[in-house]
């Protein structure tokens, strides 16, 4: 185990690039990935975990970047709003209109790319088990859930 004090040069894979940069042990990935990095896709809500707005993938899989260290992501891919471009979910959430006020959008489409990744014919409820781990203050929800049908069409064809 390593042990990270005071300023610690780490290197994050971020979209595919590598990236070195100073951290303190105690700086989460929400603030490294914003204000060191100068990705601002991830958006800093609730801070606690609740709301989804920060959410990044860790090696494909969704993650509130609020609540997990950056020392932590070292050695893990790790996958932005920036690093998901030309994207069926992207083009499902602007036909369907799958946003109102756009602030959770990023953690939305971030979590619904992971979904879609790994569930690409869901059973059940599935899609509304790994929405509900993002919360849309404007409930824009029926927006969001076509939007991931649409999806799911876009990515057949």
């Amino acid at each position: 185990m390593i042990a990270y004090r005071d300023i610690s040069y780490i290197t994050l894979k971020v979209n595919g690039e590598e990236r070195r940069i100073a951290v303190r042990p105690a700086d989460t990935l929400l603030r490294v990935l914003r204000e060191k990095i100068g990705l601002t896709g991830a958006k800093p809500g609730c801070e606690n975990g609740d709301c989804g707005a920060c959410t990044v993938l860790i090696d494909g899989l969704p993650v509130k970047s609020c609540l997990l260290l950056a020392v932590e992501t070292v050695g893990s891919e790790i996958t932005t709003i920036e690093g998901i471009k030309d994207t069926a979910i992207q083009q499902a959430f602007q036909e369907e209109g799958g946003f109102q006020c756009g602030y959770c959008t990023s953690g939305f489409l971030v979590n619904a790319y992971a979904l879609l990744e790994k569930y690409p014919e869901p059973e059940g409820d599935i899609d509304r088990e790994w929405l509900q781990s993002n919360l849309c203050r404007c409930t824009g929800y029926e927006g969001i859930s076509r939007s991931v049908k649409r999806a799911r069409k876009l990515m057949e064809k």
